[in-house]
């Protein structure tokens, strides 16, 4: 099973799929195709244990700062979100003819999107810091505190048989949730800190620990009802506040990837193929739904409050489909009795689906962007925009500075000594901020955008500078400079002679090759020359 599950991933990964699409089309081989895979045996354990440690790492790494720091966007595009995608799945859910406990399920499941994999592809595409990103990172966590909450209320109404007072079951739970969170606090605050301190002289043995604290606490959460997955997360959220969360996240990743292929394999081992042909119409209405729809209703959120079409479509796109959360809850919601088999196939076809589509659509989303920019204008308001607060020009900036790193930020430094003024420009909030610290101007911007150079004072420079070392960004913003007409300098970076070459060919002025020119003082030194 594990050979075909590499075998299987290796042809995922070169076809730039998820690797979830992968592990449970792994699963429907070797369950529903193969027989290899029986209900009940050690796969589901390890499977169970897969679960906790994803709750384990998303509480670990549960970042309210970024809620805050975000401000009402974050929350505006989650809450939001969340609210009109599970109306619109629920009446659509209804329209299909599926009761209202099974509607209200794939109405639920629709909402949540995949933290795992909008992460990796942004990070993989150098996004994480763009706002946009920033945007999707906060909406995600709003997401994962909603679908929390969603699966305490379902464990609150999950056991309780007919005569149960509900008020009394309430009642209780709330009693045990406040002791659970209480007691989890005291530790918080008086064990758990000195304790990893001593732990943390073997990284075995913290790693260890970590693992058993997920697996302990998520088996006292489903002891006190609240589900295995509530108690896993509260694990991480209890160990989040420590100087030790990064390393444990770091040295728990592979071992949480690792379990859960064994949750995806066993899913697709206990989905029924029939099941799922005779939902197929239904799967390609949600899926469309998601794919279209969830991107829309966020671009309107975002449009509302403000900020450009671009934003709101690269941040709409990141949305385009359901999560690994919508597969566990529905899982959840099979265990509890309240939807069938049935329902659990429909909502995971509806995730191979849109997981292996909205891959490509994140991948491209710039291209799509230039192609479908005429037409989204209506989802942006004839105002000053959030992109542009706090941005202070100096008139009759001689250079602009596109990328506010390390290298753009010693050009500027070098720059400035000698009296030149400048305006810089980066997609990462935080660094134009930085500028802003240190009384600089600077303007929050994407050099892959075409339309954003009309926005800078280009007839006051005489050179346009970028730090970036992408081909692809370089020559995007080549090309947008020439068009708007700028007759200065452009002098771009370039991370190798190939790209070199190629920028020089495209028209750039002067390219710079930091690793090249690095190596070269290092070598003047060296010699004494």
């Amino acid at each position: 099973m594990l050979i075909i599950a590499a075998i299987v991933g290796a042809v995922a990964v070169r076809l730039r799929q998820p690797l979830i699409v992968a592990f449970i089309a792994v699963g429907i081989l070797v369950g529903s195709v193969l027989g290899w895979i029986e209900p009940g045996e050690p796969v589901d354990l390890l499977a169970e244990m897969g679960i906790a440690l994803l709750l384990f790492i998303v509480g670990l790494k549960l970042d309210l700062h970024l809620i805050r720091t975000m401000g009402p966007v974050a929350l505006a595009t989650g809450l939001g979100q969340v609210l009109f995608t599970s109306i619109g799945g629920f009446l659509i859910a209804l329209a299909l003819g599926f009761d209202p406990v099974a509607a209200l399920y794939i109405a639920i499941a629709l909402t949540f999107s995949s933290t795992i994999i909008i992460v990796k592809l942004l990070s993989d595409k150098r996004e994480i810091d763009s706002l946009h990103g920033r945007i999707a990172v906060g909406l995600l966590i709003v997401q994962d505190i909603v679908v929390v909450i969603v699966m305490i209320a379902l464990t609150a109404f999950g056991e309780g048989g007919e005569g149960t007072d509900l008020g009394w079951r309430l009642f209780r739970v709330a009693v045990q949730g406040a002791a659970f969170l209480a007691a989890i606090a005291l530790l918080m605050r008086y064990v758990l800190p000195p304790l990893l301190r001593r732990l943390a002289a073997s990284p075995e043995l913290l790693v260890l620990f970590s693992i058993a604290w997920a697996v302990f606490l998520a088996a006292t959460g489903d002891f006190l009802e609240f589900s295995k997955e509530i108690g896993a997360f509260l694990a991480g959220v209890s160990l989040g506040s420590t100087r030790y969360r990064e390393t444990i996240g770091a040295r728990l990743t592979s071992v949480r990837d690792f379990l859960l292929l064994f949750f995806f394999i066993s899913l697709g081992a206990n989905l029924d193929l029939e099941l799922l042909g005779e939902k197929l119409g239904a799967g390609i209405i949600f899926s469309l739904f998601v794919l279209i729809g969830n991107p829309l209703i966020l671009m309107v959120i975002i449009g509302v409050m403000g900020y450009r079409k671009r934003t709101g479509f690269l941040t709409g796109l990141t949305v385009a489909q359901i999560s690994e959360f919508s597969l566990i809850f529905a899982g959840l919601g099979l265990s509890l009795g309240h939807i069938g088999p049935d329902t659990l196939g429909l909502i995971t076809l509806v995730g191979l689906i849109t997981i292996s589509i909205s891959t490509y659509m994140i991948l491209y989303s710039h291209p799509l962007y230039e192609r479908l920019a005429p037409w989204l204008s209506i989802f942006e308001r004839d105002i000053e925009h959030p992109e542009d607060e706090g941005e202070r020009e100096e008139p009759g900036a001689e250079v602009i500075i596109f990328g506010l790193g390390r290298y753009g930020s010693r050009i500027a430094a070098g720059l400035k000594e000698r009296g030149v003024s400048l305006l810089g420009v980066d997609f990462d909030p935080e660094a134009v901020e930085r500028w802003h610290e240190k009384g600089l101007p600077a303007h929050y911007g994407d050099a892959e955008d075409p339309e954003f150079p009309a926005a800078l004072p280009l007839s006051k420079a005489r050179c346009v500078i970028s730090s970036v070392r992408e081909r692809s960004v370089n020559l995007v913003l080549l090309e947008a400079l020439r068009e708007h007409g700028f007759e200065g300098k452009i002098a771009l970076t370039a991370a190798n002679e190939e790209d070199a070459r190629a920028l020089e060919k495209a028209g750039a002025d002067l390219v710079f090759r930091p690793y090249a020119d690095a190596a070269d003082r290092a070598v003047e030194v060296l010699t004494g020359a």
